[in-house]
């Protein structure tokens, strides 16, 4: 099990980025979905927790084996998807990712936002326990992107909003920006396989660690597209994207299958060897 906390800052209120969240999420899937891979939700509704109230449940299922390495490639099912099952309380959230072809797999996040500069040394103190955890900052705009993921209209070093006037962010901006928030996220990683678990758990974080930083990156890059919505024009954004979404995807995996019925063979050996 490896555990690290991330703390990624943004120029934005908490209360904004429930907003720049859901927006964010609903465009980026539907931009990484390509050729039969991206993310299908399977079900997204309302949800009653007894402690956090009121809250949003999200099944997605992730296809992603292109974006995998080449070692794991070599073991995994042609048609290889990573589902995600999200509570969402704002400003708390619980993800968790499962893979029914890898059993003893699994990353668990838990994220705290608040209105502060990553300043907050104890927001996990309940949860951790007193285990150790690596604190990483994330900075959306002076951190370097992978190179696949960069576009010059999201590169925060010349942004400039036109509807809010926040931008064109110096280093140290954290240190000055007014407003300020951070998303607190605790992910732990877990691949309990001899031989491979520091290596598979040490890529993963590095995954995570890219995602969180490319989807902070958009959301602030799209604010202007998203400010002057409310909760409900989000969620009707939300579902009309998902639609689109899962569409595209499911298509190329219908196709997928038909032409290579081979894959669903695959998944159902590893499956039966997996139970």
């Amino acid at each position: 099990m490896l555990m690290k906390e991330y703390r990624i800052c943004m120029p934005l209120t908490v209360e904004e980025y429930r907003i720049g969240q859901l927006y964010m999420i609903s465009k980026h899937s539907h931009e990484q979905s390509d050729r039969g891979e991206g993310v299908e939700v399977v079900q997204n509704e309302p949800f009653e927790d007894p402690i956090h109230g009121q809250g949003q449940f999200t099944e997605k299922r992730v296809y992603l084996n292109s974006k995998l390495p080449s070692w794991a490639r070599a073991v995994v099912p042609k048609i290889f998807y990573v589902t995600e099952k999200a509570w969402n309380y704002y400003p708390y959230t619980v993800t968790e990712y499962t893979c029914s072809f890898l059993p003893k797999f699994s990353i668990h996040i838990e994220t705290k936002y608040e209105d502060n500069k990553g300043s907050n040394d104890n927001i996990f103190e309940t949860e951790l326990k007193d285990q150790e955890r690596e604190v990483c900052f994330v900075d959306i705009v002076y951190d370097e992107i992978p190179e696949r993921y960069y576009k010059e209209s999201e590169d925060l070093r010349y942004f400039k909003s036109e509807k809010t006037s926040r931008g064109l962010l110096q280093e140290g901006w954290r240190d000055t920006q007014e407003p300020i928030m951070c998303s607190y996220k605790l992910v732990t990683v877990k691949f309990e396989v001899w031989g491979l678990q520091t290596r598979v758990e040490q890529f993963v974080h590095k995954v995570v660690r890219d995602v969180l930083l490319l989807g902070h990156r958009q959301a602030f890059a799209w604010v202007d597209e998203w400010i002057d919505m409310t909760l409900d024009d989000v969620r009707n954004y939300e579902r009309k994207m998902h639609e689109k979404t899962n569409i595209k995807v499911c298509h190329e995996q219908q196709e997928h299958s038909t032409t290579n019925p081979s894959a669903l063979d695959d998944i159902e050996i590893h499956e039966a060897a997996s139970t």
